[in-house]
């Protein structure tokens, strides 16, 4: 595919890249920019929601917010690190992954997040929807299953035009939508806030065990468990950023923007739920200020489009990565078809939307063990720097097809997260997370695994060529 002829001052141009290196001329991204990307994806419904979780679970407000907030410092900052990963070579996620696991041992990842993007885009639609109908009534706007698929209709044809036309149009989308998402929010947490008086140190929780399990299953879910989970993004966004943009704020720039709307909104459903009011601060807003029935209505619709943009977006590079050999767009538009009918399917059966849902939260168990033997290739064996043009290599490539060890090390952390997951679905709930009272510490026993015996390995492998050029046994 040719790079692209666009420069900045075209306004919105059209992404003609697929998952070759971004070349310099077509890398204007600032980070600026890379953190409106990621607080629009955050700013989300979702986020209230999971936030109101540790409520829940039997922690007191006060442990739900310090849990929130130290949790995503360890998750944020490991995105950050990823980010990085884009900034210094050009290249998107999957593609970099080649380095660690080979040319084709990179297809299995490239897979999973293919098939988990377009899965996704169904999901974060169908969420919004009935709060959507529920804001709409409150306007007075009535209607049944038909409404329901208007509305549907109109968020998947806006995410899937600006994913068609791809960085520019999402970088620009997010630059200019996100800032104003914010001040409504802002508002609304004003305006939630003064409405509840909640106990800060109530809590249903009260021995050490159960506090501890409730601890666990509350980082895995919105603490470090959810910077986790947008691994798999980072690279494909921040390979746009200037070259000569430092390190240093790629780092911030990306870390903060999935850190601050992460913490901020979950605290809020929170603080919220604590009060008993419910853990849905639109649902509140709505209820007492009739006026701001339109903003918190654009509020929540724009959660799944800067989601989804993204989810199409990395759908289309993880398609292509694994090697399907058509345009990035036609994949998008790909994509989008199948994530339209999930839809559908949901809109008809909301039981089976919730279990499938439920599904896909617990095999993102996936993601810390493939990151963390991407962490220790990238920046431990080979100190951040890439063969960039041997990433494309069919043939001869230094990275050679199939790296067994890599593939090994994430079977490892598999089987390890899994033992100590406890998802929402019975499959998912591993023997040692039962056995010590439901805890859940997949993302750290997958990454821990994963990445430890890919380091062993892959510092034995050093050891044997170095002795091989020696010519000692």
């Amino acid at each position: 595919m040719r790079p692209s002829t666009n420069t900045p001052t075209d306004g919105v141009p059209f992404d003609d890249h697929g998952v070759e290196p971004i070349p310099a001329s077509a890398r204007d991204s600032t980070p600026w920019q890379q953190f409106w990307i990621w607080t629009g994806a955050n700013i989300a419904p979702i986020n209230w929601v999971l936030g109101s979780l540790g409520v829940t679970l039997g922690l007191s407000l006060i442990e739900t917010v310090a849990v929130i907030a130290i949790g995503n410092l360890v998750g944020c900052a490991v995105f950050g690190l990823f980010n990085l990963m884009g900034h210094r070579t050009g290249v998107n996620q999957m593609v970099i992954g080649r380095a660690a696991f080979g040319i084709k041992g990179a297809i299995v990842p490239g897979v999973v997040q293919g098939l988990l993007t377009m899965g996704w885009v169904g999901v974060n639609t169908w969420v919004v929807l009935d709060l959507v109908l529920a804001i709409l009534a409150r306007m007075g706007v009535q209607g049944g299953v038909g409404l329901k698929y208007l509305v549907a209709g109109v968020i998947m044809a806006v995410q899937l035009l600006l994913a068609l036309y791809g960085f520019y149009a999402i970088r620009t989308f997010e630059k200019y939508t996100v800032p104003a998402t914010v001040v409504i929010m802002a508002i609304m947490t004003v305006l939630a806030v003064a409405q509840v008086n909640p106990d800060w140190t109530a809590a249903t929780a009260t021995t050490p065990t159960d506090k501890v399990t409730a601890i666990t299953q509350l980082l895995t879910a919105i603490g470090v468990g959810w910077g986790i989970s947008w691994l798999p993004y980072s690279a494909d966004y921040s390979r746009f950023v200037r070259p000569n943009t430092p390190r240093s704020s790629v780092f911030w720039s990306t870390a903060l923007g999935m850190y601050v709307p992460t913490v901020w909104l979950a605290a809020l459903g929170a603080y919220l739920s604590s009060s008993g009011t419910g853990s849905d601060p639109s649902d509140l807003v709505t209820n007492t200020f009739g006026l701001l029935a339109v903003p918190v209505l654009l509020l929540v619709m724009h959660g799944p489009v800067a989601t989804n943009i993204l989810n199409l977006y990395s759908c289309s590079l993880a398609a292509l990565s694994v090697g399907i050999r058509i345009a990035r767009w036609k994949l998008t538009l790909i994509a989008g078809g199948v994530a339209s009918a999930v839809l559908a399917v949901f809109v008809q059966a909301d039981d089976f939307a919730q279990a499938f849902d439920h599904w896909m939260v617990s095999i993102l168990v996936w993601i810390s063990p493939w990151a963390s033997i991407l962490l220790v290739d990238f920046f431990v064996t080979r100190r951040g720097r890439l063969e960039v043009a041997s990433l494309y290599r069919a043939d001869a490539s230094p990275y050679g097809p199939v790296n067994g060890r890599a593939l090994l090390a994430l079977v490892a952390g598999l089987l390890a997260a899994w033992s100590w997951q406890y998802g929402m679905v019975p499959l998912t709930q591993g023997p040692i997370a039962r056995a010590l009272n439901d805890t859940d510490f997949s993302w750290l026993s997958g990454g821990l695994v994963a990445g430890g015996l890919y380091y062993v390995l892959a510092r034995a492998r050093v050891r044997a060529q170095t002795r091989a050029r020696a010519g000692r046994p």
